[in-house]
């Protein structure tokens, strides 16, 4: 066996321990840092590996306040964009930032959708569409926080039936752990008293150079076709093939190297903010980033079977998060998913969850240096 293949098998082995370690919440006795952000008491907590990466996490939206890994000369390197406390993101035009999402990441169109016969109307917030959930989505939320060993902590979430209009109470767990071998590892379980659709995701903001541009990001996507959208980000039910696109991302390449080409599909989104259909098979990266200037090379793998591409075209500097103003284009978002506004494509991976099934998906954020 060569040492790529070996490597390979290494990882998954331990990625296949850590998916079925049978996990109990337990007490906790670590001290947490407590923040106040509308009149909410909102936890912080750090984990870490002795390998350089630390992650640190806030009950606010069960999110990802930062994330360390060491860059190609040692240098340790914040790669995901956020405030410096809990409560700015509530304040700010960015709640997004490293948030856990739901209950349906993306865009549902109007804000409307059927379920045997019963129509349902949810809360709108982006142009008369319903985006990542709603107003007071996942995102809002103050999330129970438990420590379970030195390197993974638990979210838990109840959502209660009619929550911006979604039916059915819903149990949500989000287990986030550290590995040694320098993966941030996002376990997602979930499960209803009644049909209702769900879609989670986690909406970190990266940037492997930890500031600045990331058009010369280099990036790859195991993707041989997308859903394209209209003018309202909405997904038009086709799903049509990348290739002689500025789409086409399966070599890798310079993000930036055709975002500013006159294509229908990047006008609409400003650039890239489109859901790619991946090829399936999660021994395999669906896609993989490399910081032109840190050298950091990330791994994406997931069991979804979408991913959602963006390129920071509506950042304008409004927030001031810890390296600065959140400057047009100075961060990528690679949100695992499934396709937007599913519930009304018949064509697209169903999303409906009902009674006595327990929704599980896993997606690994995996760090090391690109070599040369």
């Amino acid at each position: 066996m060569n040492c790529s293949k070996l490597n390979k098998l290494l990882f998954f082995t331990s990625m296949i321990y850590l998916s079925f370690c049978n996990v109990k919440i337990a007490e906790s006795h670590m001290s947490v840092d407590k923040l106040s952000a509308q009149k909410h008491e909102f936890e912080t907590i750090t984990i870490r590996n002795s390998r350089g990466m630390e992650a640190r996490f806030c009950s606010n939206g069960a999110r990802i306040m930062s994330l360390i890994v060491p860059d190609k000369n040692g240098k340790r390197i914040d790669v995901v964009n956020g405030f410096a406390t809990a409560e700015e993101y509530d304040e700010s035009t960015g709640p997004y930032y490293g948030a856990t999402i739901g209950r349906y990441a993306n865009r549902i169109a109007k804000g409307k959708f059927s379920m045997a016969s019963k129509s349902y109307q949810l809360n709108v917030n982006d142009g008369g569409n319903t985006l990542h959930g709603g107003e007071n989505g996942f995102h809002y939320q103050d999330w129970r926080m438990t420590k379970m060993g030195d390197s993974s902590v638990l979210f838990t979430l109840t959502s209660p039936d009619g929550d911006n209009g979604f039916p059915g109470k819903l149990y949500v767990r989000v287990l986030y752990t550290v590995s040694s071998n320098n993966s941030l590892v996002i376990s997602y379980e979930s499960k209803t008293e009644q049909p209702t659709y769900i879609n989670l995701t986690n909406h970190s903001f990266f940037n492997l150079n930890g500031k600045g541009s990331i058009l010369k990001h280099k990036l790859q996507i195991r993707a041989d076709k997308y859903t394209p959208i209209d003018d309202k980000l909405i997904p038009t039910g086709r799903i049509d093939f990348v290739e002689k696109s500025p789409l086409d991302f399966r070599e890798l390449k310079e993000m930036g190297s055709r975002i500013e080409e006159n294509f229908e599909q990047l006008k609409f989104a400003k650039g890239y903010d489109h859901n790619f259909v991946l090829n399936g098979g999660w021994l395999e990266a669906a896609a993989i980033v490399v910081g032109d200037e840190s050298g950091i090379r990330m791994k994406v793998y997931t069991q979804e079977p979408g991913l959602q591409f963006y390129s920071g075209n509506f950042m304008n500097g409004e927030n001031k998060l810890r390296t600065g103003p959140d400057s047009f284009r100075t961060a990528f978002c690679l949100e695992t998913q499934h396709f937007p506004d599913s519930p009304n494509h018949n064509n697209f991976p169903s999303t409906i969850l009902r009674p006595g099934e327990i929704r599980k998906s896993k997606t690994i954020y995996a760090f090391d240096i690109e070599q040369k």
